[in-house]
């Protein structure tokens, strides 16, 4: 399982890259294991506004319907419409070809509230004793 180091995690299992103002969200690699195969995935217009952590649309696999949340509030400047024809890209390469969307940041300090790699490594551990 891969924790990139420079990127930043939710506790919703969403990670979340920065380039300039803009942050580059998807779902993690725990995360599309735990769901298995993907099959569908809902995802929200360019031009829409989202709030940090709250819904923005859902992932469907052959296990179960999910959530999708966005760890910073701004708008969607793009989605990666290529998911909607081919949503293995998550399971395949979650950190790469499997971006969901990337929103312009309203509030960057909201980056604050998120996990460092070692962060959502304990969380997830955490997690799984719990279980």
């Amino acid at each position: 399982m891969e924790f990139p180091e420079n990127l930043k995690y939710s506790k919703e299992h969403e990670w979340t890259r920065v380039e300039s103002n803009r942050a580059i969200i998807g779902i993690t690699d725990f995360a599309q294991d735990e769901l298995g195969e993907i099959v569908f995935i809902d995802l929200p217009a360019a031009g829409t506004n989202v709030e940090a952590m709250e819904t923005f649309g859902t992932i469907e696999s052959v296990k179960t319907v999910s959530d999708l949340f966005s760890s910073v509030s701004g708008q969607i400047v793009e989605v990666n419409s290529a998911l909607e024809d081919e949503p293995e890209f998550i399971n395949n390469d979650p950190y790469g070809d499997g971006w969901i969307m990337i929103v312009e940041m309203s509030d960057p300090n909201q980056l604050d509230d998120l996990l460092n790699s070692s962060e959502y490594q304990n969380y997830i551990e955490e997690e799984k004793q719990g279980d």
